[in-house]
């Protein structure tokens, strides 16, 4: 299928065409035609299948069919989504896809200032997206009317119940008419989303692409058992790689993000971290330059990444394995877009080698272990460390273990039902 045989107006298929769109997506193909027709929609997709513009494109031609009077607009179309670099890339997709419809859009977050944001809800627009704290702000105020919206998105349904804001959710909810279009979008769909959606849909339709278990066919994967404090050395050891050119390392927490840059930087790699404590426009700018490759390192949460679309990052080092199975999924996700292959990549301590079961458990894949690597771990899988010769010093105090510093070591390995990287499909060990 391609794009011109989605039905699509002259004006959105001219403005697909010239970015350079020819065959849509999955959940493009199957999304388009079901919101066209009106029809409620849940739809399962992993970050970067092209979900954007499988509710943006088919919203802009439904709104199109009434031309905007010359009097006040009223908001007819709210995405609700998680988080502000999401906002403004679905507000991004807005712009560039009705360029050549007489349709306004804005964009309101928080961690920015509101009188402009204000002036334009102030003027009058067709679209709106959103996020949910400056968006109940702003209806407290008086400058949202959501009477007479037409399509609700609730996009990144899961994430949005993982940051807290199902209260806001909720409250949004209740101000919206009965009779709309809802399109429920979530890449997992845990209790409290399936819930969510069961009170939002009204015989919906259901669009699933790649199921949350199914990492990227084209990641090449390598997870590096190591000892917690030695991840930020050998993170330095691994970026010796000149491959490595456009590298997003994945932190559990913002305070981590900020070591780990400041380490890169004191040793000579160009690195920034990006996460919920930064300001709006030292996010925006950390962003900017690690797509310009003014920086080759960008370092975030998964609260800060989740929806940023990079292209041609080459390698993802999952610093921390997350708690959540699914999460893998999503991380390394973030690498191999658009037909380009990529690497993922995942240091192991000990304390989280559950955590890494689980995720072989989920994605039933056979990963290699990184043998031979200077900071390996000397814990065996499931055990303890192994006990140290006798030697002639007496009694080592306790808690004073050997340094797990450098040097090339045998041992370690294993975890999750991985494989030695001297099993098949591995990369031949260690590469310096």
């Amino acid at each position: 299928m391609q794009f011109s045989e989605l039905g699509l107006i002259p004006p959105i298929a001219q403005a697909v065409a010239a970015e350079g769109y020819v065959t849509p997506t999955p959940i493009q193909a199957a999304a388009i035609p079901h919101v066209l027709a009106g029809r409620d929609l849940l739809g399962l997709a992993q970050t970067g299948t092209g979900k954007t513009a499988a509710f943006a494109l088919p919203i802009l031609q439904r709104l199109s069919h009434i031309a905007p009077g010359n009097g006040r607009r009223n908001i007819r179309c709210l995405v609700l989504t998680p988080t502000r670099e999401l906002a403004s890339q679905i507000g991004d997709s807005f712009r560039t896809y009705g360029k050549h419809l007489p349709l306004r859009y804005t964009v309101i977050f928080g961690g920015v200032g509101t009188e402009a944001q204000k002036q334009a809800l102030r003027n009058g627009i067709d679209i709106l997206v959103a996020t949910p704290g400056r968006l109940l702000d702003l209806c407290g105020q008086g400058l949202v009317d959501l009477r007479s919206l037409e399509v609700f998105v609730l996009d990144e349904a899961d994430r949005m119940l993982d940051m807290g804001f199902i209260h806001d959710v909720k409250r949004v909810i209740g101000l919206l008419p009965d009779r709309r279009q809802t399109l429920f979008f979530s890449a997992t769909m845990p209790r409290e989303a399936q819930e969510l959606a069961d009170r939002l849909l009204y015989k919906p339709e259901t669009v699933a692409v790649t199921p949350v278990s199914s990492t990227a066919e084209r990641v090449e994967q390598e997870v590096f058992m190591v000892e917690k404090a030695d991840k930020r050395a050998l993170l330095s050891e691994v970026l010796r790689d000149t491959a490595m050119k456009r590298v997003l390392v994945f932190s559990r927490t913002k305070h981590g993000a900020n070591r780990i840059a400041e380490h890169l930087v004191k040793d000579g790699i160009g690195a920034e971290a990006i996460h919920g404590n930064k300001s709006q426009n030292a996010r925006e700018r950390a962003l900017a330059n690690f797509k310009a490759g003014k920086i080759r390192v960008m370092v975030a949460t998964d609260i800060a990444a989740r929806g940023i679309d990079i292209d041609e990052v080459t390698h993802v080092v999952n610093f921390d394995v997350p708690e959540v199975p699914e999460t893998y999924v999503h991380r390394i996700g973030r690498t191999a877009r658009a037909g380009a292959s990529g690497m993922a990549m995942t240091f192991v301590d000990t304390e989280e080698r559950p955590d890494w079961r689980n995720i072989i458990k989920l994605t039933r894949q056979d990963i290699p272990v990184v043998e031979g690597h200077p900071y390996q771990s000397r814990i065996p899988p499931g055990g303890q460390p192994p006990p140290s010769p006798p030697d002639d010093r007496g009694p080592r105090p306790p808690g004073r273990g050997r340094s797990g510093g450098g040097g090339r070591r045998g041992g370690g390995g294993g975890g999750g039902g991985s494989r030695s990287s001297s099993g098949g499909g591995s990369r031949g060990g260690y590469r310096s």
